[in-house]
């Protein structure tokens, strides 16, 4: 290839240094032809100057040494024999392809989507080289309204920049421009938050990789929101080799992707997320399989081998070699965030959903006196979605073998002494030893926080039902599993009835926040975020001694009783079918008789029009 290049290039010599000579003799001719002539063929005309042949022949010339120039740079580009690897799946020449992105709904085990493409912009478009037009990043969750990817972004971007380009000769500059301007909007839309691993290396996942977050800074914002993922727990060495070898991401972050699209809360968008879409946003990914409670290290595994009842005893204690260190990792990231700005910060909101929710409960008191010993001045609260669960009420063997098969409660119970967990101190100073497990439910923990609380909380929460082995959209119901979730909601208003910001939606599901369609549901008229924000509202007039503005409800528990009597619920879906289904469609299906129950479907039909029109 160099001696291909190098005959080239002689040719290419050879022709300049003609044309060079023949310019020479034109300029020379140019000296003693500059007089005005006569055309002898047209008499009082005057024949074109010389002079001006001269100028469109210098334009001529450098029109002409600047295609061979071209001519030769795209020959010497040309590979010949093997093609060259390719990166990040971009040509050498192309701008770098940007990260990959993924949908960030909590507990979702989906691959990673592609993010739309770039598109190769910037000097290629002189030479007639189009901008790829990228993939559509369509990572969408399951049961959403809209693609968390399906943004008017990466994708058209790239697209309108190739377009503006292809062919074009003398728009070269004003085509590199937009191709720069299109890559840096691309960029914003598809990398909205960054992953950062720890600067403190021995505060690590479950299997010892490096724990970390994902961070969306917000310039010159005050108010910072912090998430925690969600995802239950593994309680042994069994329970936990079984998580790690189904779910690796929730005990590793060897597969995490470089960035990360927020929903819900956790959106930039305005449209998706009125009130914290200017906040500074970390999202830290769930790792630890603690319920954020284990403070490390890793115990270790028993000197010996054991029989009978002790062998029992080790395998539900000691013998693995995971580390839990969920608590830890809250604290090292709240380190970590101090050059970035959150000592001034003047809200700082922890939260979470499911087991994300019950972490905050644990960890919320512990932030804001970590922050407070760093000297910041920030209002520290906490939003707890979908994690105020209740105790079992059946009768199960303690020594459960499986994380379905355990109630919470021992699951809790036999984890605390694996994870090295810890409780809040206040909590703590109500419950003898052995009893700490208590202070991970809500109803016991709530009055003990000093911290304020937001509880988003479904009143037949899908996870709390499934702790009694009931699994809506399954294949049958009993009369007596029914009996169960009519009496939840009734034990869940009761539970919530002291705290001061909750909103509860008679409604089958789990988890609100980070739902892109979050926005749609509502309790009395009042959406999810419009109460946030009424609430948001409130502290501040109390802080700054004002009476808070009447009329903006935060405190929303749905009066009537049955599932699905808020028109706002998410729809129903068959697990068999995935078509949508009434409530009484889904008992009939299940196996239920409606008249045996006193269910009237019409009567509650009617009872759902009053609600819609009274704003639900």
């Amino acid at each position: 290839m160099a001696g291909d290049s190098a005959k080239h290039d002689g040719a290419i010599s050879r022709q300049i240094s003609q044309l060079n000579a023949q310019h020479s003799a034109f300029e020379a001719s140019d000296d003693t032809n500059a007089q005005e002539t006569k055309c002898p063929d047209h008499p009082g005309f005057r024949c074109p100057d010389l002079g001006d042949m001269n100028i469109l022949g210098k334009v001529a010339f450098l029109l002409l040494i600047g295609g061979i120039w071209c001519q030769n740079n795209r020959n010497n580009a040309k590979p010949s024999g093997k093609s060259p690897k390719k990166s990040g799946g971009n040509q050498g020449g192309d701008v770098g392809q940007s990260p990959p992105v993924v949908n960030l709904t909590p507990g979702s085990t989906r691959g990673t989507g592609s993010t739309g493409g770039t598109g190769a912009t910037g000097s290629t478009g002189g030479s007639g080289s189009t901008g790829g037009s990228g993939g559509t990043g369509t990572t969408g969750t399951a049961g959403s309204t809209r693609g968390i990817g399906s943004t008017a972004s990466a994708g058209s971007t790239g697209t309108a920049v190739s377009t503006k380009g292809a062919g074009s000769t003398g728009g070269t500059d004003e085509a590199t421009r937009e191709g720069v301007a299109g890559v840096r909007a691309a960029g914003q839309q598809t990398a909205d938050m960054r992953l950062q691993f720890l600067k403190n290396t021995h505060v690590t996942c479950n299997d010892g990789s490096a724990a970390g977050f994902y961070l969306k800074e917000f310039r010159g914002s005050r108010r910072w929101l912090i998430f925690l993922e969600g995802g239950w727990c593994c309680h042994s060495k069994e329970t936990c080799d079984s998580r790690y070898q189904n779910i690796p991401r929730l005990m590793s972050s060897t597969g995490w992707p470089q960035t990360k699209r927020g929903t819900g809360i956790l959106s930039s968008q305005a449209e998706e997320n009125p009130h914290w879409n200017n906040a500074n946003i970390v999202f830290i990914p769930y790792c630890s399989s603690d319920v954020w409670s284990g403070n490390g290290p890793a115990p270790t595994p028993p000197p010996r081998q054991r029989q009978g009842r002790e062998k029992e005893r080790d395998r539900n204690t000691n013998a693995t070699v995971y580390t839990f260190m969920g608590s830890l990792i809250i604290r090292e990231v709240i380190k970590d965030l101090i050059p970035k700005g959150i000592k001034l910060a003047k809200v700082v909101m922890l939260s979470g959903t499911s087991a994300g929710g019950t972490g905050v409960l644990l960890n919320i008191d512990r932030v804001a006196s970590q922050l407070e010993l760093l000297g910041a001045e920030a209002q520290v609260r906490g939003l707890v979605d979908s994690g105020w669960f209740l105790e079992s009420k059946q009768q199960r063997s303690p020594n459960c073998p499986e994380t379905i098969s355990c109630s919470p409660e021992d699951a809790i119970k036999i984890g605390l002494r694996l994870w090295n967990g810890v409780v809040p101190d206040r909590c703590l100073q109500l419950y003898k030893r052995g009893e700490e497990w208590q202070c991970f439910f809500g109803h016991k923990l709530y009055s003990t926080l000093t911290s304020p609380l937001f509880v988003m909380q479904w009143l037949f929460d899908e996870e709390q039902l499934r702790v009694e082995n009931i699994y809506m959209g399954g294949h049958s119901l009993s009369e007596e599993q029914w009996q169960y979730i009519q009496n939840l909601s009734r034990e869940l208003k009761n539970s919530l009835r002291e705290v001061t910001a909750v909103f509860a939606p008679s409604c089958l599901s789990h988890t609100a926040i980070t739902k892109s369609n979050w926005m749609s549901f509502k309790v009395k008229g009042t959406s999810l975020p419009r109460a946030l924000h009424c609430w948001d509202r409130s502290l501040e007039a109390s802080r700054n001694n004002r009476t808070p503005s009447k009329g903006c409800p935060f405190h929303l528990v749905d009066n009537c009783q049955r599932p699905q009597c808020n028109p706002t619920c998410p729809a129903l879906v068959d697990q068999t079918t995935q078509q949508e289904l009434t409530l009484f469609q889904m008992l009939v299906a299940m196996g239920l008789d409606l008249q045996r129950l006193g269910l009237d479907p019409q009567g509650d039909a009617d009872a759902l029009a009053s609600m819609v029109s009274n704003g639900g």
